[in-house]
């Protein structure tokens, strides 16, 4: 079974900065009936800058990049079985999760949320996630 690169126009691209070597990184990958999407974060897909804001913006336009690779392999919210989270600030919690409600309403998943050293500078919040389909 040959794994599918998934990619979206509406979602930054991953891996390296413009310029550099050609990433080995894709934004998901699906497999079977398993899609395994890559971190994203607070990243505009249009510059490829930061997001400038506070916890709530940076999540809101993080979520709106996975939602947009997600949608272009097939796949809503309701596909996510899992998601990892990390936040470079653990105190922006509270806010970050009243944020999330707002795209999970209604929905369950699985989740692990730890504070972390964030690559790019700047961004405050980086998201993953496994969705499954039928």
């Amino acid at each position: 079974m040959p794994k599918q690169i998934i990619t979206s126009s509406k979602a930054p691209t991953t891996g390296f900065t413009p310029g550099q070597a050609v990433s080995p990184l894709a934004q998901a990958i699906r497999f079977g009936n398993m899609l395994f999407v890559s971190g994203t974060g607070s990243l505009d897909p249009v510059t490829g800058q930061v997001v400038p804001g506070d916890i709530v913006v940076q999540t809101k336009q993080t979520l709106d990049n996975l939602m947009s690779v997600l949608e272009a392999a097939g796949a809503t919210a309701k596909n996510i079985v899992n998601m990892r989270v990390i936040l470079r600030n653990v105190a922006d919690f509270p806010r970050f999760n009243e944020t999330f409600r707002e795209y999970f309403a209604g929905e369950k998943v699985t989740r692990t949320c730890f504070g972390g050293v964030l690559h790019r500078a700047g961004t405050d919040v980086e998201i993953d996630c496994v969705a499954m389909f039928d």
